[in-house]
């Protein structure tokens, strides 16, 4: 058996206490006799003991009503919970050509990399039983956050993920192997890695299909994620006068690569090309990642309390009775 409110058992001493000070109390009597030794030896009668003592059934019932404040509980039968655990590792391109506002948020305009961290918040803030790791890969790969459950920890770390902070390129095949490496002598049955780039690779020694190779031998699916509107897309500058300006510029997006990478890892290929449909692409994959994992608990419960509030109410009522019938005492 357990309770849902324990603390309230503290009640328990609180009315014992109660209940001796009760005991100890002297009563004034009504009829004043000048001695008592004619009664001294005369023995109290059954009536008389339970006269006086029939104040324990209200002590006993008030403990039994604390008892059934505190919520008794008794667990059902062994039940099978089912709960949902992969391995995720979130690889983003932090390469300057992130930095074209082509994407919204609340009305304004932000570049790519702004968009995406607060879709990938939410992504992470979606999950519960997952381990997620952060990769960020520009000219070359950085691991931000290695795999954790501890989302608060890792969205601390993806607030520090900034364009600028690794040399600029775009090494898809570097970032994807830093990210199998955070995966490959994992346990967890399912590992998947989410890569999202608005560019070519251009930098690193490792090539994007060496990579995916790699991945697929590991078992370790590659979701992939172009980022960008097609055509050409607002990329900030300065003028003469230091005012923010924006020029038209066209970033190419490596698609044949990015989907040659999630077709030979079993995943898909996706295309972002406004907030809206990026927020559907990582719904989407979250809805597709999820594998059960069959534990067992104890989820249901019987409640007791009104067992103990029903045995404490005839306690009362019995007491209520005997006081004023067969146990009653003259004033």
């Amino acid at each position: 058996m357990t309770f849902q409110d324990p603390l309230l058992l503290l009640l328990i001493p609180l009315v014992l206490v109660g209940g001796y000070c009760l005991r100890k109390r002297k009563i004034k009597a009504n009829l004043a006799f000048s001695t008592d030794r004619l009664l001294k030896g005369v023995k109290p009668s059954l009536k008389v003991l339970l006269s006086k003592n029939v104040y324990l059934l209200r002590i006993i019932a008030l403990c039994l009503i604390a008892v059934a404040l505190a919520r008794p509980q008794e667990p059902l039968e062994e039940s099978k919970i089912e709960t949902e655990g992969i391995d995720i590792v979130l690889a983003l391109d932090v390469s300057t050509s992130m930095l074209a506002e082509d994407f919204t948020l609340r009305g304004k305009r932000v570049n790519r990399l702004d968009a995406v961290k607060d879709v990938v918040q939410k992504f992470i803030q979606g999950r519960e039983n997952d381990r997620i790791g952060l990769v960020a890969f520009a000219a070359r790969a950085y691991t931000v956050s290695p795999l954790t459950l501890d989302y608060n920890w890792l969205l601390q770390n993806l607030e520090r993920v900034k364009i600028g902070m690794i040399e600029d390129g775009t090494a898809i095949g570097l970032g994807l192997a830093s990210s199998l490496n955070r995966l490959k002598d994992t346990k967890a049955k399912s590992k998947v890695v989410i890569l999202l780039t608005d560019g070519r690779n251009n930098a690193g020694d490792i090539s994007p299909s060496l990579a995916a190779e790699a991945a697929c031998s590991l078992g370790i699916k590659v979701y992939t994620i172009g980022a960008g509107t097609k055509g050409l897309a607002p990329y900030p500058a300065r003028d003469f006068f230091g005012n923010k300006v924006y020029q038209s510029i066209k970033i190419d997006i490596d698609e044949d690569t990015l989907i040659d990478i999630a077709a030979k890892t079993g995943a898909k290929y996706f295309r972002a090309t406004d907030t809206k449909s990026l927020r559907e692409i990582y719904s989407e994959i979250d809805e597709m990642e999820k594998t059960p994992v069959e534990e067992k608990g104890y989820l249901e419960y019987k409640e007791l309390f009104s067992r103990f509030l029903g045995i404490a109410l005839a306690l009362i009522l019995l007491e209520v009775g005997l006081s004023n019938t067969i146990l009653g005492r003259i004033p």
